[in-house]
């Protein structure tokens, strides 16, 4: 079993957002308890994420009853300039790629040459 770092201070190398996104991608109909639960970060904080996404045009959201279902806009390019041109879904391909082997345990993971 993996061990997950319970909290931490200084920097990190995915941001938030970028955890969110992903958690949002793994399951598009998640709850903001289960994102935050996933991510580390306060019920508060993954609200506010998702409304940075929403209003960047990076993600989009239907109401169904009591549950948001999400959609990501996997074209919409990255902000920062020395990712232009590199589409949202380049980065989620890493991102949900790496939970999906991170849940199934080291003998799953490929090592890093």
């Amino acid at each position: 079993m993996v061990e997950v770092p319970q909290s931490h201070r200084g920097w990190t190398f995915i941001t938030s957002h970028a955890r969110v996104l992903a958690a949002i991608a793994d399951n598009p109909s998640i709850r903001v308890r289960e994102i935050a639960a996933r991510c580390h970060l306060t019920e508060r904080a993954v609200a506010r994420i998702i409304s940075d996404l929403e209003q960047a045009g990076y993600l989009s959201h239907t109401r169904e009853g009591r549950t948001n279902t999400y959609r990501i806009e996997p074209d919409k390019v990255l902000r920062h300039p020395a990712e232009a041109g590199l589409p949202v879904a380049s980065l989620l391909s890493l991102l949900v790629q790496d939970e999906t082997a991170r849940t199934k345990g080291p003998a799953a993971r490929s090592p890093v040459a």
